[in-house]
């Protein structure tokens, strides 16, 4: 589901309907009122929903509970998996395994949900100029930190209740898979992350504080020397998988750890 987010959108749809084919990919735009100013490729179902209005977290839920209802027809459709993401989310195969997406997935047992190890790729202001939309991402950005918050169960085997932001699944517990990232650039850019500020909309329901834990994001990525990518990806992934957050049995932590690595340049070309 994406409301005023075109820039993602068109990336996300080229990258998923690559790995997956377009005629399998749903897009709903938050609003009657969303207008596209270039139309998406042929075969991908779009439609325009009504608006879901409230603060975040009230809009969040309302949000969460309608895509779980659409997976929920996807599985009696005839659909096997069913993946949920944001519209600046990708996941990303380990390119030395040599899998695409439907690969991967298709070669894993999976009981109810599956993750993927959260990649939180931001700016590095000092190294880093403003995003060009025209060029791949990860040619631009070369730094990101490691979050247990996009470590999200996106991808069901079953249908069940989705937490909001896919970030759970509802009474049931989590694994986060080898070789599979979400990688999560909401922070790619810190100009347009400060333009976000100034929506009015956004700030009169409530998204004052979650962009300002993006702008952090940025300033870790700035401020911090990178581990190595291999090593430490394989600590995070051990420690979420075990460590529970106090709040939610079913969601993992990080213990308050900020890992920044760099990127391998092997997923340069990826997105």
């Amino acid at each position: 589901m994406a409301r005023n987010d075109e820039a993602f959108l068109h990336r996300w749809t080229a990258y998923y309907g690559a790995q997956l084919g377009m005629q399998n990919l749903f897009v709903f735009l938050d609003g009657t009122d969303q207008t596209l100013t270039q139309p998406l490729p042929e075969g991908i179902h779009v439609s325009a929903v009504k608006h879901i209005e409230g603060n975040r977290s009230t809009a969040d839920r309302r949000r969460i509970d309608f895509l779980s209802s659409q997976a929920a027809l996807l599985f009696a459709n005839g659909y096997d998996l069913v993946i949920g993401t944001d519209v600046d989310e990708f996941l990303l195969v380990e390119p030395s395994l040599n899998l695409s997406l439907a690969e991967f997935l298709s070669q894993r047992k999976i009981g109810t949900s599956l993750s993927a190890l959260g990649i939180d790729v931001g700016q590095h202001l000092e190294n880093e100029a403003p995003i060009d939309d025209a060029l791949l991402y990860l040619h631009q950005r070369h730094y990101a930190l490691l979050s247990d918050r996009y470590s999200k169960a996106s991808i069901l085997a079953r249908s069940v209740q989705w937490g909001s932001g896919f970030h759970r699944v509802r009474g049931h517990n989590f694994h986060i898979a080898s070789g599979l990232y979400l990688f999560h650039f909401g922070c790619v850019d810190y100009n347009r992350l400060k333009a976000r500020f100034t929506e009015n909309e956004r700030n009169a329901e409530g998204w004052e504080a979650h962009l300002r834990r993006r702008a952090r994001t940025i300033h870790l990525i700035t401020e911090s020397s990178p581990k190595a990518w291999e090593q430490t990806t394989r600590r995070a992934r051990r420690l979420q998988n075990i460590m529970r957050q106090p709040y939610a049995w079913n969601k993992p932590t990080m213990l308050r750890q900020k890992w920044v690595v760099e990127i391998p340049e092997r997923f340069r070309n990826l997105v």
